[in-house]
């Protein structure tokens, strides 16, 4: 049983961005880390992709950028710049290739590759557990997500971005390889929010990933014929080899999840609620947030006090209210603002970085009816 200051459980993007930046830190040169993850991270298990302006800290990993992308569906074929944006792809192997030597090589750090079966906070330090050994910890980072807890509140509806993709090696040039095809809605919706995600590295070897926003998962052989469909009829029936496949479900919900936080056990990662509840991106939010928490850590305040709300997260639980009630409009909302704004304007509005008269305009775009009711519901 050992005692550690910080003990970080999940070694994912949020669990080695804050190792690695409590390791940086000479304040905390004297503080003595735990990571625990069940994983030894050497398998390309994941896909993140983010969209920046300029140079990232990221930009030495970055596996593919795409300076415009692509958004169809039944009225629209649109391709469009996204500068000042670039999109930005980084494979989950090169990060772990990257940070994990990092981490393990701070004196103060230790590495400890076992699945936490249990945290128990106490009085004065908070025990974590795994099949073989206990450790104590004065403050404990959890990325361990539970599903269920968003399903208690039903005043915040949950949905999944679930996704099946595969990467695929053409015998023709069929790709763009300088346009992501940020959604295509071309497919059929079968009353749920569905559209294709292409993500080529060259004109004859791209990711294709069939997505769905809905509460609801797919068997897994529907993704897999949705995506042979797809690829034979958008691509001129070109013969292909699947290279890798990826899968994953991603919570989309405004579910309160730092009212769980502690002042000794805190959620990071989707567990703190650090996931953008419209789209289910993470990783660029991650990235902003850990820096934040370090500061925080350094002051006296309590880390409950850490949260801060944000305006974008009503206008979040506007979108998810109506897809929870209505899940086929998806294409309708997010076509209609493609086709009269501008793709860097949603991306800036997409990164919560717009002010109010860009807000306006985006929330403008699509038909107002069902943003209306949504408003009305959520008052009364």
């Amino acid at each position: 049983m050992g005692h550690y200051d910080y003990i970080i459980i999940g070694a994912g993007a949020a669990g080695l961005l804050l190792a690695d930046a409590l390791g940086n830190d000479e304040f905390f040169a004297s503080k003595s880390i735990l990571v625990l993850d069940k994983d030894d991270k050497s398998k390309n298990d994941r896909t993140w992709c983010f969209w920046e302006v300029g140079d990232g800290q990221f930009d030495d990993l970055i596996h593919n950028t795409w300076d415009a992308i692509y958004v169809g569906g039944e009225q629209l074929k649109k391709s469009a710049s996204i500068a000042p944006y670039t999109y930005k792809m980084l494979r989950g192997i090169d990060f772990y290739n990257h940070f994990l030597p990092k981490v393990k090589a701070q004196s103060n750090i230790t590495w400890v590759q076992d699945e936490v079966t249990d945290v128990y906070e106490q009085e004065k330090e908070v025990l974590v557990t795994t099949p073989t050994k206990t450790f104590t910890g004065q403050t404990v980072f959890s990325s361990l997500y539970d599903a269920s807890i968003p399903l208690h509140k039903k005043e915040y509806p949950v949905l999944q971005q679930h996704f099946v993709g595969w990467l695929i090696k053409t015998e023709q040039s069929v790709f763009k390889s300088n346009e992501a095809t940020f959604m295509d809605f071309s497919v059929p919706q079968k009353g749920n929010t569905r559209f294709m995600y292409v993500l080529p590295y060259s004109d004859n070897e791209a990711l294709v990933e069939y997505t769905l926003f809905s509460e609801h998962l797919l068997e897994k052989a529907e993704y897999e014929e949705a995506l042979k469909v797809y690829i034979k009829e958008k691509y001129n029936d070109t013969k292909y080899t699947i290279q890798e496949t990826e899968y994953g479900s991603i919570p989309m919900t405004c579910y309160p999840f730092h009212q769980h936080n502690t002042d000794r056990v805190f959620q990071i990662g989707i567990a703190g609620g650090w996931t953008k509840p419209s789209t289910g991106y993470t990783f660029y939010n991650t990235s902003q947030q850990v820096p934040k928490l370090v500061e925080h850590l350094k002051t006296d305040r309590p880390l409950s006090a850490f949260y801060r709300k944000s305006r974008f997260m009503f206008y979040d639980m506007l979108l998810l209210d109506i897809l929870y009630e209505n899940n086929h409009l998806g294409h309708e909302i997010f076509e209609s603002m493609f086709k009269r704004r501008k793709a860097s304007l949603i991306l800036k509005f997409l990164e919560n970085e717009t002010n109010l008269w860009e807000e306006l305009q985006i929330v403008t775009a699509p038909k107002p009816m069902p943003f209306i009711k949504a408003l009305f519901k959520r008052i009364f």
